[in-house]
């Protein structure tokens, strides 16, 4: 029996994936051109004085959070700190005694617009400040989102603000703004060291926007080749944590402590229709406990102070790290063992210390040196992580083909109701079409199943058959 749910899960994985990696394709080739436009317009608008204002409601206020600190706190080396402020707390005052027509606008909303948030963005573009609405309408930037799932429009958000980071430091230094490129010419080595006309130049900047997606695609589908069984291991023993009346600790530094940030919100409060809230707290969290225990102690204690207090012997630490050479978090999970708790972690390069020193129980890893496409693909990660935790209903799988039309119409059904299924088509996928046979002793098609268990032949009554 769990060797059926063990495939099963595996089969969602992959297919999740891939459906994400298809959205994801699509968005990019579409809007890399436009990002690249806006990318050199925010550059103009520091080198002119501006800053950032962000601001979200609810889960989105994580992705505020990790759009200053990418700004204020760049990854890359030798980069400098260009201003920008999460002010989610109360942005509705805070951005009229702080905004400027010089200033750069964002917004962000879990999959819908939120009105406060549209209101305000408003406001800011009507005084002359650039805006993102992150989703939206309206705004020198509106995105409208290419997903209903809240989680895989979070993922591409947060693809979308890296890529804005990372090009707007290549227009700011690069000689067209009468600035060295620096070491940006590593990211876009087509650029050289002459400056370039502003159609070329965008051309390129937005081909390699595209190149950068790719690679998220191809990382994706490396976890999903590698660490599947890693991530239904951790889904498991996970749950069973819970049952006993655990919680989730979550753990990161930096752009994890956002990811971390939002990988507690969507826990608690998930963004699904019937799901169960999962008890969780993330430790990044808690800013003037961080400060009392970096000034008082050191920040090698950040999280590893705090375990003292909240951690229990059922818990689960999960752990956010590109490097996984952090000394707060190796701190960390040294005291997560020693209290005995489930230790997971989510790690990049080759997962640094944590792997070397077998540190964690379940370790995950994302084989990138390059933190932001890591951060990307942690995303999907903990996100299948926390979909696979909240969601109370079964994975459907339906078995149709692409030229079928009752395939379509049974299909549209499904997503109007939010359900959770994995689709294959039975005309190019010749082990869906013999499980098919298994269990119908038909080729016919579209056929719903639940648990092994066929709960709808064809659709209202019609069919078709391979």
């Amino acid at each position: 029996m769990l060797k059926i749910q063990m495939n099963k899960e595996l089969l969602w994985i992959n297919k999740s994936i891939e459906q994400r990696n298809q959205l994801c394709r699509d968005f990019f080739q579409q809007e890399a051109f436009r990002l690249a436009q806006m990318s050199q317009k925010i550059a103009e608008r520091f080198l002119d004085g501006a800053k950032i204002l962000a601001f979200g409601k609810g889960q989105a206020v994580t992705d505020a959070q990790h759009i200053a600190v990418e700004f204020v706190h760049p990854v890359i080396v030798g980069k400098r700190a260009l201003p920008a402020l999460d002010i989610s707390v109360d942005f509705t005052h805070w951005l009229k005694v702080l905004c400027s027509s010089k200033d750069i606008v964002f917004g962000f909303s879990p999959l819908e617009e939120d009105s406060a948030v549209k209101e305000a963005l408003q406001w800011a573009y009507s005084r002359g400040a650039m805006t993102f609405s992150l989703p939206g309408k309206d705004g020198s930037y509106a995105l409208c989102s290419p997903t209903t799932d809240p989680w895989v429009f979070q993922e591409i958000v947060e693809m979308l603000y890296h890529m804005l980071w990372e090009t707007v430091h290549l227009f700011f230094e690069h000689r067209e703004l009468g600035l060295d490129l620096e070491q940006a010419s590593f990211l876009y080595p087509f650029l050289g060291q002459e400056k370039q006309k502003t159609d070329q130049l965008l051309e390129q900047v937005a081909q390699s926007i595209m190149a950068k997606a790719k690679e998220v695609e191809v990382l994706r589908k490396k976890i999903a080749d590698e660490e599947s069984e890693k991530i239904i291991q951790a889904i498991i023993e996970v749950k069973e944590r819970l049952k006993k009346g655990g919680k989730l600790i979550l753990i990161g530094n930096g752009g994890s402590a956002t990811d971390a940030n939002d990988f507690l919100l969507d826990l608690i409060n998930p963004p699904i229709p019937n799901a169960n809230p999962i008890p969780a707290i993330s430790l990044a969290m808690e800013s003037a406990v961080l400060s009392a225990l970096a000034n008082d102690i050191g920040v090698e204690v950040l999280f590893s102070r705090q375990l003292h207090a909240h951690a229990k012997p059922d818990d689960v630490a999960i752990v956010l790290s590109t490097s996984g050479g952090s000394k707060n978090v190796i701190h960390a999970l040294e005291e997560a063992n020693k209290r005995e708790l489930l230790t997971v972690a989510l790690l990049g390069n080759e997962g640094g210390e944590v792997v070397r020193r077998q540190l964690a129980h379940i370790p995950i890893v994302v084989r990138s040196d390059y933190i932001p496409r890591i951060q990307e693909v942690q995303a999907t990660i903990y996100h299948q992580l926390c979909e696979a935790l909240v969601d109370s209903e079964p994975i459907l799988e339906l078995f149709g083909s692409k030229s079928c039309p009752f395939t379509a119409e049974l299909r549209e059904e499904l997503i109007g109701q939010k359900k959770k299924f994995i689709e294959y088509d039975c005309e190019t996928d010749l082990e869906a079409l013999q499980k098919l046979f298994e269990i119908t002793q038909s080729r016919s098609v579209p056929v719903l199943v639940e648990n092994n268990r066929v709960i709808s032949l064809g659709w209202q009554g019609r069919s078709c058959m391979i």
